[in-house]
């Protein structure tokens, strides 16, 4: 794929992610939740441009730390994610604040990547990016299962525990908005 479908690609994934975690949604443990890292990082891993031929070990650091900050926003948005049961046993979950504010310092990180790297001049091709953000969805959908399965049934077919996996932020009161018909 050409750099530009690249970058399509990574923004709609993104927005499509970000939007669909900021509202309440019940959480599906049995899916193939790594099955959308597994195809972006294929399309990423197939570009020949993952790395600067030229500036090869630059390159790979770049790369190495790409991925590092992927992996450390994933974990984070995971654990800033608000996760209940409710009394059917359905789970739900729902980002916080804490994790927007993950994003944008992971947005921020990215770029501030990207400003080094052009400063070493590293070409750096968007598969990078696209490589980054399947480490981000595949950590996140990892901890996020991880964390739903504590909640679901105990060993040995007892009842769900009904309540709420501990989040950053927990404490905080917030305000409730009633619901209009």
């Amino acid at each position: 794929m050409s750099g530009l479908m690249n970058a399509v690609v990574i923004c709609a994934v993104a927005v499509l992610v970000i939007a669909r975690q900021s509202r309440a949604r019940r959480v599906d443990t049995d899916r193939r939740w790594w099955l959308v890292p597994a195809v972006l990082a294929f399309i990423a891993l197939r570009e020949p441009g993952l790395v600067d031929p030229h500036h090869q070990v630059e390159a790979s650091v770049l790369l190495g730390t790409e991925l590092v900050i992927g992996l450390a926003i994933g974990a984070g948005w995971a654990w800033t994610t608000r996760i209940w049961t409710e009394p059917d046993g359905a789970l739900w979950s729902r980002s916080t604040k804490a994790s927007g504010a993950i994003w944008i310092g992971g947005i921020c990180l990215r770029g501030g990547l990207f400003g080094l790297g052009a400063l070493l001049g590293v070409h750096q091709d968007s598969a990078a990016l696209m490589l980054g953000l399947a480490a981000t969805l595949l950590v996140r959908a990892g901890v996020m299962k991880w964390r739903a399965q504590s909640l679901q049934s105990t060993a040995y077919g007892q009842a769900p525990a009904y309540g709420q996996a501990p989040a950053y932020g927990d404490g905080v009161a917030q305000a409730r908005q009633k619901e209009r018909v």
